[in-house]
This record gives structure tokens, sequence and C-alpha cells, in this order.
């Protein structure tokens, strides 16, 4: 016996399709990246996800560029971001936190955010710089935030 499937109307189709919109690649992202030849991976939420290694302390750590941008007073903003450990697993409490913000505030690029139970490294730049520092930016994300981890969760590199 054949399954029975239900037919969607085409206005419930149009109505799905406005609630759960596909996330688009930003060609001008792609075309950064790889100008620096960056590998990296379109993420369901369209963040251009790229993996770092540090082969000589057999670690990696995730960095991920948006795919969307944000507009502030007529500038295109795009985040870097990079996880750095999760608030309960690593027993950030309101010590640890008040030295994060700290921290955050001896950064001369990024800060320190929670987003759910996630700690991240944030950057937080004009759209328009160029390939290289779109790259350094990811750089420091991604060191800031995998030295933050080595700290908070020892040997742990889950993120």
């Amino acid at each position: 016996m054949k399954p029975i499937l239900p037919r969607l109307s085409p206005a419930l189709l149009c109505a799905a399709a406005l609630a759960f919109p596909a996330f688009a690649a930003d060609a001008s992202v792609e075309a950064r990246l790889q100008a620096r030849g960056v590998q990296f991976e379109v993420d369901g939420d369209g963040d251009y996800k790229v993996t770092y290694s540090y082969q000589q302390e057999n670690r990696t750590q995730l960095v991920f560029v948006s795919g969307r941008t944000e507009q502030v007073n007529g500038i295109t903003v795009r985040e870097v971001f990079s996880p750095a450990g999760r608030v309960a697993a690593d027993q950030i409490d309101g010590a640890k936190a008040l030295a994060l913000l700290a921290d955050s505030r001896s950064k001369k690029i990024g800060a320190w955010e929670m987003s759910g139970d996630v700690l991240y490294f944030v950057i937080k730049l004009p759209d328009s710089v160029d390939a290289a520092a779109l790259e350094a930016a990811m750089d420091i994300a991604s060191e800031t935030a995998d030295n933050k981890e080595i700290e908070l969760s020892g040997d742990k590199d889950e993120l």
C-alpha cells in the first residue's frame, strides 16, 4: 500500500518559504576567503565555517564569518566569531564573567559574548574590509578563543 502524502497548496508553500528562508551564500565573503586561499564551508545558518589547525598543540578551532550583515547608523557590519567554552560545563559564573568583561576591555579588537550556553570571542567589522583584514580578524578570533578554551577546559578540544 502506498503512503498517502498530503498535498500542500501553493499559498501554504509560499508561507513556509517566508517563515523558513533559505540562507544564500554571500559572494563578497566567498571572494575574500578564496582570495586568501581559505578553505571554508557554509553551514545551515549561512555562516562561513573555517577550521583552524594548530598542529604543534594538536588542536583545532572553529571560526565563523557571518553570512549576514547588519546596518548600524549607515555602516554595514559583519561578525567574525569563534566559540571558546560552554557556560555550564566550564563553570562560567559571576566571577569568571567579570574577568571576561575585564579581558574584553584589554582587547583592541573583539570582545567576549555569550549566546545560549556558548561563550564566543566576537569581532564586529565594517563589511568593507578587504580580504587580508578579514583573514586577520579570523586569525585573532581563532587564537583568542582557543587560548581561552585551554584556560577554561584544559586539554579538551570540543569547540
